[in-house]
C-alpha cells in the first residue's frame, strides 16, 4: 500500500478525534444532564448483567484508556469516582459525552470513500467499529451502574 493513502486516513483519523473531541468539551452540562435520543435507553431494554454476559465487559472495560483529559476542559472519569452525589451525577454526564463522542467519530470512515479504493474504506470502516464500539458499550455499562447506585441512594434518602 502507498503511504498517501494511508498518511491521509490517519490524518483524518487524528484531526477528526480532535475535533469532535474539542466540540464535545465545550458542551455544557445542562447538554449532558438528561439522556437525549442518542443516549437514551434501547427499546430492547439494557442491563448490567446483559453487557457482563454477553460482551464479558468485566474482563476487559479495564484495558481501554481514558482519553477524557486528552484536550483541554476534559476530565478523566477516574477523578470523579467517589461516593459523593454530585460527582457521581457528573460521571453520568461524562459517560454521555463520551458516547456522543464515539457515536460523532464512527462515520468518518465514510469520509475515506473519497480517495480510497474498496479496500482501503473497509478497513476504515474495520478500525471505526473496533475503535469505537467497545468505547460506546463501555459508557452505556458504566451508566447504568451509576444510575443504579444512584437509584439505591435515594431509596437510602427515604427511609
Amino acid at each position: 500500500m502507498a503511504p498517501q493513502p494511508l498518511l491521509t486516513s490517519g490524518l483524518l483519523w487524528l484531526i477528526g478525534s480532535l475535533l469532535i473531541g474539542g466540540l464535545a468539551n465545550r458542551l455544557q452540562a445542562g447538554a449532558l444532564a438528561r439522556d437525549g435520543v442518542l443516549t437514551r435507553p434501547r427499546p430492547w431494554g439494557e442491563s448490567t448483567d446483559g453487557y457482563e454476559r454477553r460482551l464479558g465487559i468485566r474482563f476487559w472495560k479495564n484495558r481501554l484508556p481514558d482519553a477524557g483529559n486528552a484536550l483541554p476542559g476534559g476530565v478523566p472519569k477516574a477523578s470523579l469516582v467517589t461516593r459523593n452525589r454530585q460527582s457521581l451525577e457528573r460521571l453520568v454526564a461524562e459517560t454521555r459525552r463520551a458516547e456522543l463522542v464515539h457515536l460523532a467519530l464512527w462515520p468518518l470512515w465514510l469520509v475515506t470513500l473519497l480517495w480510497l479504493p474498496p479496500a482501503g474504506v473497509l478497513i476504515n470502516l474495520l478500525f471505526a467499529t473496533l475503535f469505537n464500539l467497545p468505547c460506546l458499550w463501555l459508557q452505556r455499562y458504566n451508566r447504568l451502574r451509576l444510575q443504579q447506585l444512584l437509584s439505591r441512594m435515594d431509596q437510602g434518602r427515604g427511609c
